[in-house]
């Protein structure tokens, strides 16, 4: 009885650092989310501007010029950085996701297991 205990102990510690993890994820993605919206609203920004219009980046406490074709290029980089690092935590998402659903699984079983021997030594007093 106390081996099954210490198994379900065992496992539902196991299922709170996944929750953790999960949750640490989800979170990841949301920022990335952010800063993917923030990306394409600049994006559609340099859309509208004129070849020739002025922009400045900033750089640390100061205003650079920049070309536009460079800018454009560097957004578009970030852009595709972020969606590849959002399909990552979205993957990492799923796994954790699908390790917890087993890990729930066996939790499930062993609290079954020890309610049956719980009632046979019930049954056997």
């Amino acid at each position: 009885m106390a081996d099954v205990q210490q198994r379900l102990q065992a496992l539902s510690e196991e299922y709170q650092k996944l929750q953790t993890e999960l949750q640490n994820n989800i979170q990841s993605g949301q920022k990335l989310e952010s800063q993917r919206q923030e990306n394409k609203g600049v994006q559609k920004e340099f859309a509208g501007l004129d070849d020739g219009a002025n922009i400045y980046k900033l750089v640390g406490p100061v205003l650079l010029k920049q070309d536009k074709t460079e800018a454009v290029m560097a957004v578009d980089g970030r852009l595709e950085f972020i969606e590849n690092e959002i399909k990552r935590v979205d993957k990492q998402i799923k796994d954790v996701q699908d390790k917890s659903d087993a890990l729930r699984t066996e939790i499930i079983r062993a609290q079954t297991e020890a309610q049956e021997q719980g009632a046979q030594t019930q049954v056997a007093a």
